[in-house]
């Protein structure tokens, strides 16, 4: 509902064939996976699907840093309200990529962007954008978009104002969930990690991505020290990183129970 290119649907009928038997989908700035008939599909599958949502934050005003939350209830309010802010946000973040796009000689429009009612569509994320340029012939595919245009540091890139990270946490917490640090590894400076490990988190994903498992320890030393939860995700976007699979990396029933609490 953010920035990959499957449906939530789709993610759990893939999360069966791999043989995952749980999985979070965690949305960037959104809950809006978490549906009713999500939930019951999950169920039809025979998967534990928990609560997620990875929240874009900012560090000291300037510094790009993402918070994964778990285990909350979805129906919160304030949680509901905080994501709608982050919609609001996305949404004039978009409209100013499309101007630099139609600047540069691409036009694509921006009624999409809006229902029939003419209200903001929740959800539209750079891929969105990425299959307009396809559609438009400006690039051959997502990558090529991204490689290009998109990405970050390109030329139609807008970077993402946000919220704090104590803000966020204190909303996640407010709706019975955890708060985790966010793929660690990729965290440029010292002094913003320091910062991050001595406020109120329950836990650090340890395991990510196409890193392997040796690169987990120092990160899963520190929760051990800390007495804080482990997580782990594949990272998993569908077309945009194809070399990405899901279910690449993960963690036992035992953490994803802790996790959980089932």
């Amino acid at each position: 509902m953010s920035d990959g290119t499957k449906t939530p649907e789709e993610l759990l009928v893939l999360a069966k064939e791999v043989g995952l038997s749980g999985l979070s989908i965690t949305d960037h700035d959104t809950i809006a996976a978490y549906t009713d008939a999500v939930m019951n599909q999950a169920k039809e599958l025979d998967l534990f699907l928990g609560t997620g949502v990875e929240l874009s934050c900012l560090h000291n005003k300037k510094e790009s840093v993402h918070i994964l939350g778990y285990a909350f209830d979805h129906t919160s309010g304030n949680l509901q309200a905080f994501c709608t802010k982050h919609q609001e946000r996305r949404f004039i973040r978009n409209k100013e990529m499309i101007t630099k796009l139609e600047k540069m000689g691409m036009p694509i429009g921006s009624d999409w962007l809006l229902d029939a009612n003419g209200n903001p569509k929740w959800g539209i994320g750079r891929p969105h954008i990425a299959e307009k340029l396809i559609s438009k012939g400006y690039v051959k595919d997502i990558r090529d978009a991204f490689a290009r245009y998109i990405g970050d540091g390109k030329s139609a890139y807008v970077p993402s104002g946000s919220f704090t990270v104590e803000e966020s946490i204190d909303v996640i917490h407010r709706a019975g969930g955890k708060a985790f640090i966010a793929h660690p590894h990729l965290i440029q400076k010292n002094r913003t990690l320091n910062a991050l490990l001595e406020m109120d988190f329950n836990g650090i994903e340890c395991h990510y991505g196409n890193f392997t498992a040796d690169v987990a320890l120092k990160w899963i030393n520190i929760c051990q020290e800390k007495n804080w939860l482990i997580s782990g995700g594949s990272d998993y976007h569908g077309d945009i990183k194809p070399e990405t699979r899901l279910g690449k990396r993960f963690v036992t029933r035992d953490i994803y129970q802790k996790i959980f609490g089932i």
